[in-house]
């Protein structure tokens, strides 16, 4: 008898965790590698964000806390709802979990019966398919190319809306594009929700600090108010607050929802850490500085990428509007062979041949649902970008 179960035959591992898990493996090996796989700030977390950890720990702060959250952090993320969305929630409409995936399992396990759709842009996030279907939902996938600056349009939404549609997520800024919506493609988007009632909107606000050009990052709620009551606004500490090991995530969504949330929540994980709730207390209330600190910095290193791989022959790189990513086309440099022999038939085959040649480790493109490209994250010092970018330079050049 298979002890393993039926489900897990729907979804696939990680493959952006896979492959940074491939690259430290090489490394520890002694290869030289350059990994760029992994979304994660590399900034230490703020000085006073650890400090609060530290005193919470003095204060013996140390035991089970409420499932959905401490009082004190939901009411932190309900003002940080309002000073920076516009939005207003109340403590009770806000859930925290361990980290913005279990947010998304929250949501999408409490609500998904077999055979409810969602909507998902593409590009995309590695596992928001890969939930779904666990969920025993049919994720639907709406390709949007660069040359749509990797963003859906009112049109496709509605093209794709079927009597069987629950959810669409919506990840803005995205990952893997760094692609941003403006409020005006929010509201072309909105408009469309309002003519489908039974239609709910996951909006993954998780990268909105990391906004380029003196862009604003309008969530869906602030664009159209009247969709507040079937959104769910995730949001989280990992990525504005270079926390990625706390573990906090957190949204606010109508009562009724949170409440079926925090039942699964009750039943899976419990309560995130109560250390690290202090320090998203901090975060959340304490100094913001740090995060325009490493936004700058975060748009110098877009501007180098972006510059070096349009240098690289066969390779089309899109300028992001936000987060730390980019998602250069490689078409012009498939079908043909490396100068280590082999053959570039496929972008997966483009990123294993520049580790195993280059030892620059990427995410091949079809991780993401949109084959032919493949994502860097620039969340790494300059020196190595600039080393990486030469490397993949020369890798594309010996293309034949």
């Amino acid at each position: 008898m298979n002890i393993i179960a039926d489900r897990l035959d729907r979804i696939s591992p990680s493959l952006t965790i896979a492959m940074t898990a491939k690259a430290r493996a090489l490394k520890a090996d002694g290869k030289d590698i350059i990994s760029l796989s992994s979304g994660e700030p590399d900034f230490d977390t703020p000085r006073n964000v650890k400090d609060a950890a530290i005193a919470a720990i003095e204060r013996g702060e140390t035991k089970y806390t409420d499932v959905a959250g401490t009082p004190a952090l939901r009411q932190a993320v309900a003002a940080k709802f309002k000073r920076d969305n516009n939005v207003d929630y109340k403590p009770e409409e806000i859930l925290v979990a361990t980290g913005g995936k279990q947010v998304i399992f929250d949501a999408l396990l409490a609500t998904i019966n077999p055979g409810d759709e969602a909507i998902i842009p593409a590009p995309c996030w590695v596992s928001y398919p890969d939930i779904v279907s666990l969920a025993e939902g049919t994720p639907v996938i709406v390709p949007c190319g660069q040359n749509q600056g990797f963003r859906m349009t009112g049109e496709q939404l509605e093209a794709a809306i079927t009597p069987k549609t629950k959810w669409l997520i919506l990840n803005n800024p995205c990952n893997p594009t760094g692609a941003a919506y403006s409020w005006d493609e929010l509201k072309s988007l909105t408009d469309v929700l309002l003519k489908h009632p039974d239609v709910w909107i996951f909006s993954d606000d998780i990268y909105e600090k990391l906004i380029f050009d003196g862009r604003k990052m309008p969530t869906i709620v602030e664009v159209e108010p009247r969709l507040k009551d079937r959104t769910v606004t995730m949001n989280g500490c990992s990525k504005a607050y270079a926390m990625t090991g706390w573990r906090i995530g957190f949204a606010g969504a109508p009562l009724k929802l949170i409440k079926a949330m925090d039942k699964l929540q009750s039943q899976s994980t419990s309560n995130t850490s109560s250390v690290s709730q202090a320090a998203a207390v901090e975060a959340l209330n304490g100094p913001q500085e740090s995060i325009e600190a490493m936004r700058v910095v975060y748009e110098r290193r877009r501007d180098l990428v972006v510059s070096m791989l349009n240098d690289a022959p066969g390779i089309r790189c899109h300028k992001p509007e936000g987060a730390f990513y980019v998602f250069p086309d490689v078409h012009g440099c498939l079908g043909k062979t490396s100068a280590g022999g082999n053959k570039i038939d496929s972008c997966e085959a483009f990123v294993l041949a520049l580790l195993e040649e280059k030892g620059v480790a990427a995410v091949h493109g079809a991780a993401f649902m949109f084959p032919g490209h493949f994502r860097i994250s620039y969340a790494t010092d300059d020196a190595s970008l600039v080393e990486a970018c030469t490397r993949i330079q020369s890798f594309c050049a010996g293309l034949r």
